[in-house]
Order: C-alpha cells, then sequence, then structure tokens
C-alpha cells in the first residue's frame, strides 16, 4: 500500500480539533493532533472564515490525501446544530476547493471504529488512541482527539465499503446515484 495522509476534522465553532495521521503499509502514525479555539471570536461569520484558512493552511503543509469529517449529532439545540453544520460546511469547502476526497462519518461510528462501542465517552475515545498512537500526555480539551478520531476512524473505514458518505464532488454523486435521479 502506499504512503496515504489523513486529515481528521472535528468542527465546531467554539473549537475545532484536527488530527493528521499517515498511513503506509497498514501502520498508522501521528503526524499533529491540535485545535483552532475560536473562543475569543464573538462574530460567527469571522469563525467560519477562521475554520476555512485553518483547513486551508493544513491542506497546503501537510497536503493530504483525504479528509475525514465528523458529522454533526442531531441534538435538541436547532442552533447550536445550525452554527455546527455551517463550520462543517467551510471545512469541506475548504477540502473540496483543493479537489480532495471527503468522508463524513457519525459520531457513533466514530466512537465505534475507535473503541468498538459507539456510546463511548470523549474520554475513552482519547485514551484508546493515546494506546493506538503512541501519544505521550493527552490535550486539556479533547476535541483535538476527536478531530483524530475522525481520520483513525477513516484510516479502518477504508477497505471497507460500509464507511461513511463520500463527496469528491457533484460528478461523483451523480454517478453514484443514478437511482435518486429523475
Amino acid at each position: 500500500m502506499a504512503e496515504k495522509i489523513i486529515l481528521g476534522i472535528d468542527p465546531g465553532t467554539t473549537i475545532m480539533g484536527f488530527g493528521i495521521i499517515k498511513v503506509k503499509d497498514r501502520k498508522m502514525n501521528l503526524i499533529l493532533m491540535n485545535e483552532l479555539n475560536l473562543t475569543k471570536y464573538k462574530d460567527h461569520y469571522l469563525k467560519l472564515k477562521l475554520v476555512f484558512e485553518r483547513t486551508i493552511s493544513l491542506i497546503e503543509g501537510y497536503n493530504p490525501d483525504e479528509i475525514a469529517i465528523e458529522a454533526p449529532f442531531f441534538g435538541k439545540n436547532i442552533q447550536s446544530m445550525l452554527k455546527l453544520g455551517r463550520a462543517q460546511g467551510v471545512a469541506m469547502a475548504a477540502g473540496l476547493s483543493r479537489e480532495i476526497p471527503i468522508t463524513e462519518y457519525s459520531p457513533k461510528k466514530i466512537k465505534m471504529a475507535i473503541t468498538g462501542n459507539g456510546n463511548a465517552s470523549k474520554e475513552q475515545v482519547a485514551k484508546m488512541l493515546q494506546n493506538l498512537l503512541s501519544i505521550e500526555k493527552l490535550p486539556k480539551n479533547l476535541d483535538s482527539t476527536d478531530g483524530l478520531a475522525a481520520a483513525v476512524c477513516h484510516f479502518y473505514n477504508s477497505n471497507n465499503s460500509l464507511g461513511g458518505k463520500k463527496y469528491s464532488g457533484w460528478a461523483s454523486f451523480v454517478k453514484k446515484n443514478q437511482d435518486k435521479i429523475k
């Protein structure tokens, strides 16, 4: 198997977590795990701009072959979900603008891939990643491990047709969804 770099993103307008892994010979190595902290900014549109710009800078700095992104979960607060969806959308737009294939995974699917339990806590996911990737010290905020978890989930699902929803542009969507076109 050729070398592959996967960028994982946990989108957010408060904190965007991200992780990058390199896969070679079916073995994962951690390249980067960090977060973009947006708490000091009040303007929602500025936050979206910063999410887009950070995603572009990660793409330009690490040249990922694929992007895995956590899908917003259905919560009770519609406004929060809308903001998360926008953050996810601008991160996806950054990847699509560079023609990088994007796969979306539900939080449950990511937790299941990492821990074997779709209802695992953030802490359980972080601990499992710490063991899998020999991470010396876990970060205080676990948003970065959530982003990393998306990348690792994608690695585990990369040879599995039951992965998440894949987006690489309209042409591939149309080709893969002929039954939805009238």
